[in-house]
């Protein structure tokens, strides 16, 4: 009996120390957010607060010191978060991941990202304040990354650290630029139909633009091949464990239109949600220089930031930037191919890719005179019809550190304005406003010209040369506008309106958020804060309202049952709001899903159909389908003795939404509420683990909103039911420059990427409810609400 005693005391003192190492290892990987540290290259004590929520506000003597400071506490927050942007452009995601990231990498490894990351560099000026600053933060980083606690996910993967270089800074710039890209999941879908259905299916999509729609408006002074193609690509960026860019608003309104006489400012760029999310927050205050800024993973100069003088965010342009160019091999020589001058030597590069537990794995990337051959990570192309693709953004020298570095330390729009025609790629609206009244966009993005017959939304002919680039267009012909007489200045990934006498091709967003922003901005001329976080959180469609009118209008309301009539009739008297007790938005979204399904899937078929619903093609009809009696795409095909009217489709889908909603959810009406099926959940790439989930994700929650509204909750249809959704607001900034001090924002989850972290998802249920905070700038306001962490010259 006494051993056993003894047993188990010295069980549980063995229990005991387990428990408290545990919590002595946990706490050692919390972020330093006091105290006292030495840095090297650090010239003069630099102060960092970090206020209530995590957002780290560096004091210094001079630049080189801040950006110093700002490296190490990105880290601190983000190293998990900056390890894998770093990795996705030249391909090395499978060295931690294992064989499942392979497609992501062989694809990336080709795009030739990397390669136009080292000629970037090369022409770099050394003596630059862009590099100095730049490789004063890569300093910060591998401090940290040298001497402080190995971020958990690390151990858990068994990644070894490896000091950050100024490649890895353009490699992440370049993933950035091709996430915004929409024409590698369109041109080759668009291309299948074309070649599958023929061009009267094509002619009655409407891919062209509609000159009718709201435009952004200008001021200035083989089948199964090309199917397997977009399929492909599609799954390799919804596999990417890092967020795309997905679209955004901003708008921007002159003191004519404010009840304080000043520019208010606003901005929610759209991002797949992830956890940790996108940006990284930090106010920068030095003698000659401050700024409050919002940085991506690893990029030192800020994307959206704003200071006593003025403000700058973006949303994207939606330009057509990358074409597909159909190849001709010579007859005897498959290492050459045919140009308009002859035929010439495909350029080959070997690259490796390291795999997790696994073989190397080496593949041959061959490049025409228009970019790399997708053939290889698409291998069911055949062999004998290779397909390149022409990116603008490695067509170019790439400017972006320069430009952001250039619109980050502005003092004048003009300033800005230089800024945003550095950018080549991807193509964004740069938004502006300033404490002297000045509002302005500019479309930033290497525009240009092919000859009329060119249809860009297919893939090209790349022999004869009758398909390529006439003419690059100089930023002066971009869409801009700067102080327009209408006051304001708003983009919703639109359509923008031309001031080079043509309308510019791309993959525009509908019109519903921007006739929404336009809606609510055009007749009120007393804008202030709250009005303005009313409206960045607004959830009411413009256009869907009227979509249901036209419906009501085609069906026969008496040839429906009693609980067909009751959902006709929520329809009827809704005004378009998306909140969670809403019941009208379920049944909308359920019955969009299966009248989109009963027009296109017979002819597409389930494959295709599904991919035309991961494209902005498949928001754009809509609305414009339904208005059309003649369609070719209404008649069902696979009823033989039948030709389908418009009615019937309609009729029939709104009767299999609503017994689909039944079996789901019960035949009661009454509560069916959004919030029941449409839910967020922050998603971290180790929380797919099971036994990790409830460590590192962040939900799920009911979450109002829907697919374009102003406050876009982006998700894809299926036929679940379950609208889980996978895009929004990245962040909601208001600046108010009659109280810049007081300008606010808010994040999706936390500041901090590091789940041991206070502030890893402390800003989530305020985001939830559309609630905000401040950016804090007032320095004695800061102070009261920080913790200090001091930074000395390690000597």
């Amino acid at each position: 009996m006494r051993t056993f005693k003894k047993v188990l005391i010295i069980i549980s003192l063995l229990l005991v120390f387990v428990l408290i190492g545990g919590v002595i290892y946990f706490n050692s990987l919390k972020p330093s957010y006091s105290g006292s540290i030495k840095l090297e290259n650090i010239t003069k004590k630099t102060t960092v607060y970090f206020d209530d929520y995590g957002i780290p506000h560096i004091y210094a003597e001079n630049q080189l010191d801040a950006m110093t400071a700002l490296g190490y506490v990105h880290a601190q927050d983000r190293l998990w978060q900056m390890e894998l942007m770093r990795r996705i452009a030249p391909g090395r995601l499978s060295e931690i991941f294992g064989g499942k990231m392979l497609k992501n990498d062989m694809f990336f490894a080709r795009l030739g990202i990397e390669e136009a990351s080292k000629k970037s560099i090369e022409k770099l000026d050394k003596n630059s304040d862009v590099y100095k600053l730049s490789i004063a933060y890569l300093n910060g980083v591998n401090q940290f990354l040298k001497n402080g606690p190995t971020p958990i996910e690390f151990t858990l993967i068994g990644i070894e650290k490896e000091p950050f270089q100024l490649i890895d800074i353009y490699n992440v710039m370049g993933y950035m630029s091709f996430s915004f890209a929409m024409a590698q999941k369109t041109d080759p879908l668009l291309s299948v139909i074309k070649e599958k259905l023929g061009n009267q299916y094509i002619n009655d999509l409407g891919i062209d633009i509609n000159p009718n729609t709201v435009l952004i408006k200008n001021s200035k002074p083989t089948v199964e091949s090309l199917s397997s193609m977009v399929y492909q690509i599609n799954e390799i960026m919804s596999n990417s464990p890092i967020p795309p860019f997905i679209g955004s608003n901003s708008w921007v309104v002159s003191p004519k239109k404010t009840s304080t006489g000043n520019v208010i400012f606003a901005n929610d760029p759209h991002i797949a949600y992830s956890q940790p999310a996108v940006w990284y927050e930090a106010h920068i205050s030095t003698p000659n220089y401050e700024l409050y800024g919002y940085h991506l993973a690893g990029v030192p100069f800020p994307l959206l930031g704003h200071n006593r003088d003025f403000a700058y965010g973006l949303t994207m342009f939606e330009n057509d930037d990358i074409d597909f160019y159909k190849e001709e091999n010579h007859p005897t020589n498959s290492n050459k191919y045919k140009t308009p001058n002859g035929y010439e030597d495909y350029i080959t590069i070997t690259k490796t890719i390291k795999v997790k537990d696994a073989k190397d794995v080496t593949i041959n990337v061959k490049s025409t005179r228009h970019g790399p051959i997708m053939n290889d990570v698409v291998n069911t192309i055949s062999e004998t019809a290779p397909i390149a693709m022409s990116w603008v953004f490695t067509k170019f020298e790439g400017k972006m550190l320069n430009a952001l570095y250039t619109i980050s330390r502005a003092t004048e729009m003009k300033d800005v304005k230089k800024g945003a025609s550095m950018i080549y790629a991807p193509g964004l609206n740069i938004m502006y406003g300033d404490a002297k009244g000045n509002v302005a966009w500019w479309a930033a993005g290497k525009l240009y010209k092919n000859k009329p017959n060119v249809n860009r939304k297919f893939i090209l002919d790349g022999a004869s040369g009758e398909d390529d680039p006439i003419e690059y267009l100089n930023f002066s012909n971009n869409p801009m506008a700067e102080n327009p007489s209408w006051n304001y200045v708003y983009s919703a990934n639109n359509q923008p309106d031309t001031i080079a006498n043509m309308l510019y091709p791309g993959y525009y967003l509908p019109e519903d958020r921007a006739k929404r922003i336009v809606e609510l901005l055009e007749p009120k001329n007393n804008w202030n804060k709250q009005t303005m976080a009313a409206m960045i959180n607004d959830v009411t469609s413009a256009v869907s309202p009227s979509i249901i009118k036209k419906l009501t209008s085609i069906i026969d309301f008496n040839s429906f049952t009693k609980n067909e009539q009751r959902a006709i009739d929520v329809l009827q008297l809704w005004n378009g709001s998306n909140t969670t007790d809403a019941v009208a938005p379920t049944i909308y979204n359920k019955w969009i899903y299966i009248y989109l399904k009963n027009t296109f899937e017979d002819e597409l078929g389930s494959e295709l159909f599904t991919q035309l619903l991961n494209t902005h093609l498949s928001k754009r009809i809509i609305a414009s389908q339904i208005e059309k009696d003649s369609s070719i795409w209404w008649d069902d095909i696979t009823t033989k003795n039948n030709i389908e009217t418009r009615k019937d489709i309609l009729s029939k889908s709104l009767s299999e939404s609503v017994a689909s909603l039944e079996k789901q959810l019960g035949k009661n009406i009454t509560t069916w509420n959004w919030g029941k099926v449409h839910t967020l959940e922050h998603k971290h790439p180790l929380g797919t683990i099971a036994a990790l989930k409830n460590y590192f994700n962040v939900g799920p929650f009911p979450i109002k909103g829907a697919n374009e509204v102003i406050n876009n909750s982006i998700f894809n249809f299926n036929n679940s039911g379950l609208y889980n959704v996978n895009a929004g607001s990245s962040t909601r900034r208001i600046i108010d420059f009659s109280d810049v001090e007081n300008s606010i924002s808010i994040l999706p989850t936390g500041e901090s990427g590091n789940p041991f972290s206070k502030h890893y998802k402390d800003q989530a249920k305020m985001y939830n409810k559309g609630e905000f905070r401040k950016m804090k700038m007032n320095k004695d306001e800061i102070i009261r609400v920080s913790t200090k962490l001091m930074i000395e010259p390690k000597r």
